[in-house]
């Protein structure tokens, strides 16, 4: 087994590199969440099931948020001063955000696969109190498997050198080691599990679009750049720290002492790489963007008139050419009746 020693390096190096990209996460995710929020609840109208699943995941990022300032702050110091409580709180909000933004992006998904694939499905005709009864069973099943969590104490050393770590020490309790690794196999299941769903509905409405609507491109690219902004963030998030993480199983189960600095290697990529994890807190407004019309057109509207979307433009000059077309109609109508009304007399 790796000693306790490479393990203390490496948490000396998570404080060199993970505060400046947590603090990354933190400002771009704020920004962008606090414009997600007010557009949900100021600018929307009209909600549907699609948008009570993506407000839900505007509320998990939120909690990413939540945990990340104390996070980032032991960091720089060196040492966890915010006391046993708050460490298990922490931990709790961060992986209940990773569980609960992978789960929202599959419902949205699977809502999206059955409105294009199974149109006369009787999913379709879900109303929003459903969505907010599926919205919370989806908490539970990602909030239970997490509350293990609240009930073991995760802080090792004392005074300055009090660490707030999920991982296995080797003064660890049989209990903990215990929930680590379940934690650990949760959050590789979990992401393999999702990643099928998501290819799997990715290439079935691709299939099915492509059949249906030869002479509608427009509407065939804009379904399919759904599907690419969810599977594009939820891989560009998630996989590396899922990649990592078995890595570390591997390298742990076979390593030898010339093998401690590989196994190094592989923490400093474990920790970078869940830093990538809260990045989907900035980048999940280009899922509500893809994914809801309604909130495009919101976002677009509330856009400074030089800075608004070119559809929006071009839906403007749109309608404003079909109004003069109405209004050259309308003359001509006009204009007809009075030569039968001339020609009468």
């Amino acid at each position: 087994m790796v000693s306790d020693r490479s393990e203390n390096s490496t948490f000396k190096l998570d404080g060199v590199y993970l505060p400046p990209v947590l603090a990354i996460d933190v400002i771009l995710g704020l920004l962008a969440n606090v414009v997600a929020l007010w557009i949900f609840c100021f600018k929307l109208k009209v909600w549907n099931p699609n948008n009570l699943f993506l407000f839900n995941l505007v509320i998990a990022d939120f909690l990413a948020l939540v945990s990340l300032p104390q996070r980032i702050a032991s960091l720089l110091k060196g040492y966890w001063e915010f006391g046993d409580v708050w460490c298990r709180i922490n931990f709790f909000l961060m992986f209940s955000n990773r569980s609960a933004s992978i789960a929202f992006m599959t419902v949205v998904a699977i809502y999206r696969y059955f409105r294009v694939v199974h149109p006369h499905h009787r999913f379709n005709r879900m109303t929003k109190r459903h969505a907010a009864f599926v919205s919370v069973f989806v908490w539970l099943l990602v909030i239970i498997p997490r509350v293990p969590m609240l009930a073991y104490n995760h802080i090792r050393g004392s005074g300055n050198t009090t660490q707030c770590y999920f991982t296995n020490y080797k003064e660890a309790s049989q209990a903990t080691i215990i929930l680590v690794g379940f934690h650990r196999v949760l959050t590789v299941l979990e992401f393999f599990i999702a990643m099928a769903m998501l290819l799997f509905f990715s290439i079935q409405i691709s299939s099915v679009l492509k059949q249906r609507q030869m002479g509608k491109p427009v509407k065939v690219r804009k379904a399919m750049l759904m599907c690419v902004a969810i599977t594009g963030v939820f891989m560009v998030c998630f996989l590396p720290s899922t990649v990592a993480t078995i890595a570390l199983w591997v390298i742990r189960a076979y390593t030898t002492r010339n093998g401690a600095s590989y196994y190094k290697l592989i923490q400093v990529t474990l920790s970078l790489s869940l830093s990538l994890n809260f990045l989907n807190s900035a980048l999940d407004p280009i899922v509500y963007v893809f994914s809801s019309s309604m909130f495009r057109k919101a976002l677009c509207s509330s856009l400074p008139r030089a800075l608004r979307c070119r559809q929006d433009a071009g839906n403007g000059e749109n309608a404003a050419s079909l109004s003069r077309t109405q209004s050259t109609t309308q003359q001509e109508l006009k204009s007809m009746m009075a030569d039968r009304k001339s020609e009468a007399m």
